[in-house]
């Protein structure tokens, strides 16, 4: 029987994290949750998180250096963001730079699991 993927959400917000988590839940996935970029970091069993949902702006290191750090590393699974904070050149960057997609909150339900599923798909 597979395992259920596990979600990443790395928020400084508690609101959102509690919200995400709720969410993840509801669809029958698990979720581990961090308050920024550096606590995620800091996990060691990075290997059972299938992916990511992740803010651009935090305290710290920001949404966009957590994906470059992941990526120097060759570690990271595959990372979707979940922003307010959305122009265009944040967009590029982050997709450029290998995010699986790059939502706007309030996030669409529908299209963040579509996203999640894809992403599951992908994973080795």
């Amino acid at each position: 029987m597979p395992s259920v993927p596990t979600i990443a959400v790395v928020d400084d917000d508690q609101a959102i994290r509690e919200a995400m988590d709720d969410l993840i839940k509801n669809f029958g996935y698990q979720s581990r949750l961090f308050s920024c970029a550096e606590e995620f970091l800091d996990f060691e069993p990075r290997a059972e998180i299938d992916c990511m949902l992740v803010d651009v702006q935090m305290p710290g290191l920001t949404g966009l250096e957590l994906l470059a750090e992941l990526n120097r590393r060759g570690d990271g699974p595959p990372m979707i963001f979940v922003t307010s904070y959305d122009d265009e050149r944040t967009r590029n960057a982050a997709l450029n730079g290998g995010a699986f997609a790059f939502l706007r909150k309030p996030v669409d339900v529908s299209t963040l699991i579509g996203c999640l599923e894809a992403a599951f798909s992908q994973r080795p």
